[in-house]
C-alpha cells in the first residue's frame, strides 16, 4: 500500500461524515492536525471519542462552524470547550458505546487512528488502545491510520489487516507518555488503607494516578493477585515481574492480564510490546459486569471529586462544570459488587489541595452522582476506611465522618444533625 501525506489522506473525510478519533496514548495527532486545517472545506462533521491525547485544534473557536463534538469522556484537551459550550459531553457507561456505536442514526463514516507496523502477513494492531476503538473500526467503511513505529505490537482484539485500511500515513514520533508522579504521603496513606482490603488471590481493577500507584506499591507481600481492568498503567510492572501477579486464580483467562487499553511511559509500552500474557479486548467485554463478576474477589478501586455523607458519589463534574467522565467505574464496582468476596471501594484524599473537604453533606448543586450510595462498600481516605454496606443513613454518615479530615468533622456532624434531627 502506498503512502499517503496526512493533508491528502484526511481528503476521505466528506461534508456530513461522522469521524471517530482514536483513544489515549493512540491519538493521531497528525492526522487530527491535518483534519483540523481542512476545517474551512468541510462542514457539518461529527467527531465522536472518549478520552483522547495531545491537543484538539478542532475544538478552538475557529472552527465552531465545521466540527460538532460530542465526546464521551473529558480530558484536560477538551475540559475548556466542554465548559464554554464549543463542544458537548455524552455521559454513557463506557460498555456501553460500543452498542451505540452500532445504534447511531448518522454510524460512524470514518476512523482516525493509530497503528503498528504491518508484520509479514500484513497485520497491524491498535497498539496501546482496543476500547471502544475496536468496535469504530469495525464499523467505519473509510479507515485512515498512522503507522507509527513506536506503537507496541498488543496482542488481543485490536488486529487489523492493512488492506483494511483506506489511507495509511507514516509517521515516526514517540507515542503519547504520561508520566505519573511518586505518590504524596496522603496518597501512600490511603494506599496502605486500601491494601489492607485486598485479599490473596483477587483480581483488580484500578486507573491511573497517585492513589492507585499507592496501592499497587502496598502489594509485595500479596500472592497471586490477577488484573482485569478497564486500564492499567507502569505500576503492575514490578508486582508482575516480583510474581504477585500471576492472575492464577482468574475465572476469565487465567494468567493473563486483561485490559481494554494502556496509558504510562515508554517501559510500560516496551512491557506489553508482543508481551504473551498481555491482551487489550474489545471494552464491550472487559467492562461488562457479567464478565467482571465470574472473577474471584474482584476488588475495584475507583476516584471521585466528591461524595457525600449518604455515599453517593461524584466522579466526573464540580457541580455543573464537567471535568472528566463516567467511564467504567459503575461497570466495575457492580461487577465487584457482584463478585464472589468482591469489594467495590472509592479511594480519595479527604480535602481537595485547597483545604476543601471532599466528603460533604450534600454534593455541589449540579454535581452528577456517577456511582450511587446502594453500589459503594468502601470508602477509604488517608484517615482510615468506611464500610457502608448494610448500614442505614446514619450509621453511613457517621462512618464517613470518622474518615474526614478532621478540621471538617465538626462541621459534617452539625450537618448531619439538621438532616436526621437525631444523630
Amino acid at each position: 500500500m502506498p503512502y499517503l501525506t496526512a493533508t491528502d489522506a484526511v481528503n476521505l473525510i466528506k461534508t456530513g461524515n461522522t469521524v471517530f478519533i482514536h483513544t489515549a496514548a493512540a491519538t493521531p495527532k497528525t492526522l487530527v492536525q491535518a483534519m483540523a486545517q481542512r476545517s474551512h472545506e468541510i462542514h457539518d462533521i461529527r467527531i465522536v471519542s472518549i478520552h483522547t491525547e495531545w491537543d484538539a485544534p478542532y475544538a478552538e473557536p475557529e472552527h465552531v462552524h465545521s466540527f460538532q463534538i460530542d465526546t464521551f469522556f473529558v480530558g484536560k484537551n477538551i475540559r475548556k470547550a466542554v465548559n464554554e459550550g464549543r463542544a458537548n459531553y455524552v455521559p454513557m457507561f463506557l460498555s456501553e458505546i460500543p452498542k451505540y456505536f452500532r445504534t447511531m442514526e448518522k454510524p460512524i463514516d470514518v476512523a482516525l487512528v493509530t497503528v503498528s507496523p504491518p508484520d509479514k502477513n500484513g497485520y497491524c494492531t491498535l497498539g496501546v488502545s482496543c476500547d471502544v476503538s475496536k468496535s469504530a473500526i469495525d464499523l467505519a467503511p473509510v479507515i485512515i491510520a498512522e503507522i507509527n513505529p513506536h506503537m507496541p505490537r498488543v496482542l488481543g482484539d485490536g488486529v487489523i489487516h492493512i488492506s483494511r485500511i483506506s489511507a495509511a500515513v507514516e509517521v515516526d514520533y514517540p507515542i503519547y507518555e504520561q508520566q505519573v508522579k511518586p505518590p504524596s504521603e496522603t496518597e501512600l496513606s490511603i494506599g496502605r488503607h486500601a491494601a489492607t482490603l485486598v485479599e490473596d488471590g483477587a483480581t483488580l481493577q484500578m486507573g491511573i494516578g497517585g492513589i492507585p500507584n499507592a496501592v499497587l506499591k502496598s502489594l509485595y507481600s500479596h500472592k497471586d493477585l490477577g488484573i482485569h481492568t478497564e486500564m492499567f498503567s507502569d505500576g503492575i510492572i514490578d508486582l508482575v515481574e516480583k510474581g504477585v501477579i500471576t492472575g492464577r486464580h482468574k475465572a476469565i483467562q487465567p494468567g493473563l492480564l486483561i485490559s481494554s487499553f494502556a496509558i504510562g511511559s515508554r517501559k510500560l509500552y516496551d512491557f506489553v510490546d508482543n508481551n504473551l500474557i498481555v491482551r487489550l479486548l474489545n471494552v464491550e467485554f472487559v467492562n461488562n459486569p457479567t464478565n467482571i463478576r465470574k472473577n474471584p474477589k474482584v476488588t475495584a478501586i475507583n476516584s471521585a471529586i466528591e461524595i457525600d455523607i449518604f455515599g453517593q458519589v461524584c466522579a466526573d463534574s464540580i457541580g455543573v462544570r464537567q471535568y472528566s467522565g463516567v467511564g467504567g467505574q459503575m461497570d466495575f464496582m457492580r461487577g465487584a459488587a457482584l463478585s464472589q468476596g468482591g469489594k467495590p471501594i472509592i479511594a480519595i484524599p479527604s480535602t481537595t489541595s485547597k483545604g476543601i473537604s471532599r466528603i460533604v453533606s450534600r454534593l455541589q448543586p449540579g454535581a452528577s452522582v456517577v456511582t450511587t450510595r446502594a453500589h459503594v462498600h468502601y470508602v477509604v481516605t488517608e484517615y482510615g476506611i468506611a464500610c457502608l454496606q448494610g448500614k442505614n443513613l446514619k450509621q453511613r454518615a457517621q462512618e464517613l465522618i470518622n474518615i474526614a479530615h478532621p478540621d471538617h468533622r465538626e462541621q459534617l456532624s452539625r450537618d448531619a444533625f439538621e438532616i436526621f434531627k437525631v444523630f
